[in-house]
């Protein structure tokens, strides 16, 4: 059953937003001063699509994998980012002219900025999880959705930044931008509906009981990658921070009770997924786009939203096994082109970038975001992340 989340009055605290520097220049533009101009364009990226899902060796880059941000001003960007993933949908049919999603391609469209070369980074659904959230590439068991919870069996690494071999759980030694984030001092939390108790997964080794829905249970492990790091699994946070999606609603009561990055994971149903759902309901793009309908305003209204908030709107990868061009983002383009929607205070409504970027410039981006390190693939040489094509206004 849905629940819609209702906020409360917002008390505002200090943040520190280390992203970009347009508030900054567009201050001092409008007093008459020439602003700095910005620093040199990434060279092209290394990185190739791949042309069928099977291929997912990790390519040459940096051997840390890592990237120090550039200093940000104190203030202007955002501080609470929010991140939704739907399912399994290409670009034309969600944004399309004949889209029957029209709350998210209409409505929210007309409030945020468009990726329109926006890439999933393989095909299934569970790496394209795994690479928003730590910047590994895929491998055999992750791109057949891990049907076994099974450990990783390392032969090696490889830059940037990648585990070589194959498997699920990833080792302690597999850092997350969850773990980025605690370092810093930052909060954040997953919310997975239908997740029945935190932190939910199964026994190392044993077989996923998740990887289909039942009527009163359509949680799917394979869309919360949180579980599938050790790093994460083994630390009293996943217990705190894995939650179900009903504790969202008093979360975002306050600004202090919002994490800083909120990851949601609706269910097989909602994220339109299965078509028709287990429980009657039509699912499909239907499905999810009446579950944003009813969801997505209480994180708009919410107090961290408005003081500082980005909200990004994406799905894992397109239908089928399309792919997107070569060469064109680094850490590859074999999810398809999927677009995405980042609506914020900071982002003009009813804007578009032609930017191509993939998950793992999602991932840089909220790295940037909170001044941390680049993983994986997100510290690619040429990997872009969010710029003033997306956080283009100054609210």
């Amino acid at each position: 059953m849905n629940r819609k989340i209702t906020p409360a009055p917002a008390r505002t605290p200090t943040v520190r937003a280390p992203w970009l520097i347009i508030a900054a220049a567009l201050a001092l533009a409008t007093a008459g001063c020439q602003s700095p101009p910005p620093g040199p364009a990434p060279s092209t990226g290394t990185g190739s699509a791949t042309a069928s899902p099977s291929a997912a060796s990790p390519e040459p880059g940096p051997s840390s994998g890592s990237q120090s941000p550039a200093a940000r001003p104190a203030s202007g960007a955002p501080g609470h980012v929010f991140v939704i993933n739907l399912e399994n949908k290409g670009y034309d049919k969600v944004w399309g002219a004949g889209s029957t999603a029209t709350y998210l391609s209409k409505t929210l469209r007309g409030k945020g900025v468009l990726l329109t070369q926006y890439y999933g980074i393989a095909h299934n659904s569970n790496p394209n999880y795994l690479a928003q959230i730590s910047g590994q590439a895929s491998n055999e068991m992750t791109r057949n959705d891990c049907p076994t919870y099974a450990p990783f069996q390392q032969t090696g690494t490889a830059s940037p930044g990648q585990l070589q071999g194959t498997g699920c759980v990833y080792p302690t030694s597999v850092p997350t931008v969850a773990g980025q984030l605690t370092a810093a001092g930052k909060t954040w939390k997953g919310y997975m509906e239908d997740m029945r108790t935190p932190c939910e997964h199964s026994q190392l080794g044993a077989k996923d009981d998740h990887q289909g829905a039942r009527v009163g249970d359509q949680y799917a492990t394979r869309h919360n990658p949180f579980v599938y790091f050790e790093a994460i699994t083994s630390s009293p946070e996943c217990q705190s921070n894995v939650v179900p999606f009903s504790s969202l609603a008093d979360d975002l009561k306050s600004v202090g009770t919002t994490p800083n990055l909120s990851y949601i994971s609706p269910n097989l149903c909602n994220d339109g997924h299965d078509s028709p759902c287990v429980d009657g309901s039509p699912g499909g793009l239907t499905s999810a786009d009446a579950w944003l309908s009813q969801q997505v305003p209480a994180i708009l209204d919410s107090p961290a939203y408005k003081q500082d908030g980005m909200l990004i709107i994406t799905f894992d990868e397109s239908e089928g096994n399309t792919t997107g061009p070569a060469g064109l983002v680094p850490g590859g383009t074999a999810g398809g082109r999927i677009g995405a929607l980042v609506l914020s205070p900071f982002a003009k409504g009813g804007t578009t970038s032609n930017t191509p970027y993939n998950h793992y410039s999602l991932l840089a981006s909220i790295e940037d975001n909170f001044s941390l390190p680049r993983l994986g693939y997100a510290g690619a040489p040429g990997l872009k992340p969010f710029g003033t094509d997306v956080l283009n206004n100054t609210p």
